[in-house]
C-alpha cells in the first residue's frame, strides 16, 4: 500500500459550525483515521456565544514530522469544512487564502448572533458568491437535505465527513472511514451513519467544483 501523503505539511483543516451541528465529532472522526494512517494530529476547538447556537470551530493539524500547535494562523487554512454557509464565510475571512479549498453545507442555519440581531443573514446567492469567490475550491454540498431523506437531520456532520472523503483532500479511503466508524459508534446507529458517509461521498464525486471568475 502506497504510504499516505498530504498536500501541505503542515495540513491545516477547519471544521465550522454552529453549536449542535456535530463539527467536534466530525473533527475527531477524521483525526482518528489520520492518526491511524501514520500522522501526528492536533486538534483545537473554540465555541462561541453558547455551545447550543453559537458558533463553533475545530482546528485538525495534520503533519508527518511533528506535533504543531493546536490552532491554525490566520490567514493558513488549506481546507474549510463549513456545517454551515455563513460561518464558513467568517471562517474564510479570518483564515482564507487564495489556495484554500471548501466543502459547504448549502442548508443555512442562523447562528445565535443572527437571532439576537447583532448580526444579519445575507441571502444566499450572495453568500455562495462571496464564499466562491474566497476559495480556490468549493464544493457546495446539501448535507442537511441527504440527512432529512435519512430520516435523521443529527447525520449531516456525517454527511460532510463522506463529502470531505470524497474530494481527496486528505489521505483517507471509504473504506478507512467505514472501519473507523464501526470501531467508534455504537452499534444501533451505524447503518444510519454509513449510509451518511456514503451519500456525502456520492453528493461530490465526478462534480467540478466552484471556482472564482477570472480577475
Amino acid at each position: 500500500m502506497a504510504e499516505a501523503t498530504l498536500l501541505h505539511d503542515p495540513c491545516n483543516v477547519i471544521v465550522c459550525g454552529v453549536g449542535g451541528q456535530g463539527n467536534v465529532l466530525a473533527a475527531r472522526l477524521a483525526g482518528k483515521v489520520l492518526a491511524k494512517l501514520g500522522f501526528e494530529i492536533v486538534i483545537g476547538e473554540t465555541y462561541g456565544v453558547s455551545q447550543r447556537g453559537g458558533a463553533v470551530m475545530s482546528h485538525i493539524r495534520v503533519s508527518k514530522r511533528r506535533a504543531y500547535s493546536p490552532l491554525i494562523p490566520q490567514g493558513q487554512a488549506h481546507i474549510v469544512v463549513g456545517l454551515e454557509p455563513m460561518e464558513t464565510l467568517r471562517i474564510l475571512s479570518e483564515y482564507g487564502n487564495p489556495e484554500v479549498a471548501c466543502v459547504v453545507n448549502t442548508r443555512p442555519l442562523p447562528p445565535v448572533t443572527v437571532g439576537m440581531g447583532v448580526a444579519k443573514y445575507p441571502e444566499w446567492e450572495d453568500l455562495r458568491g462571496a464564499v466562491t469567490r474566497l476559495s480556490a475550491r468549493t464544493w457546495y454540498v446539501p448535507a442537511t437535505q441527504v440527512a432529512l431523506d435519512l430520516g435523521a437531520p443529527i447525520v449531516s456532520n456525517i454527511v460532510m465527513l463522506g463529502a470531505l472523503v470524497g474530494t481527496d483532500l486528505l489521505p483517507g479511503t471509504m473504506d478507512q472511514y467505514r472501519e473507523m466508524l464501526l470501531d467508534t459508534l455504537p452499534a444501533r446507529s451505524i447503518e444510519l451513519n454509513l449510509q451518511a458517509l456514503e451519500r456525502g461521498q456520492s453528493a461530490v464525486q465526478g462534480t467540478v467544483p466552484s471556482s472564482p471568475p477570472p480577475a
